[in-house]
């Protein structure tokens, strides 16, 4: 199964330029750093929101999870990164309760 209505889905800019591609955020610093190794960059946040899109939101979802808040999917795939390589993450979206399309909660290495 896909995360339904994946063409809806909400990635925030926020999400990926003040967290997942921030060197100072407490929380989203060792990821940042991490996507840098691969040729992301805070500058460019655009090819790795395009590059979740691709990557993920067309992979089968591997968990999924009902929570008080809706229904959260977790992904695991590989991203072709800026570099060339491969590197494996896990995404998590959730279809907020009342809801009907997905949103970006994290993206870690897996």
């Amino acid at each position: 199964m896909k995360i339904p209505n994946r063409e809806n889905a909400i990635i925030a800019p926020e999400k990926l330029t003040e967290y997942l591609l921030n060197i100072e955020h407490e929380r989203g610093g060792t990821k940042a750093r991490l996507l840098f190794e691969f040729g992301y960059d805070a500058d460019t946040w655009q090819r790795l929101e395009t590059d979740i899109r691709s990557f993920h939101l067309n992979t089968q979802v591997d968990v999924v999870r009902e929570t008080i808040y809706g229904t959260r999917y977790e992904i695991h795939a590989a991203l072709k990164t800026p570099s060339g390589r491969s590197l494996m993450v896990r995404s998590i979206w959730q279809i907020d309760a009342g809801t009907d399309f997905p949103r970006l909660i994290t993206l870690f290495p897996d």
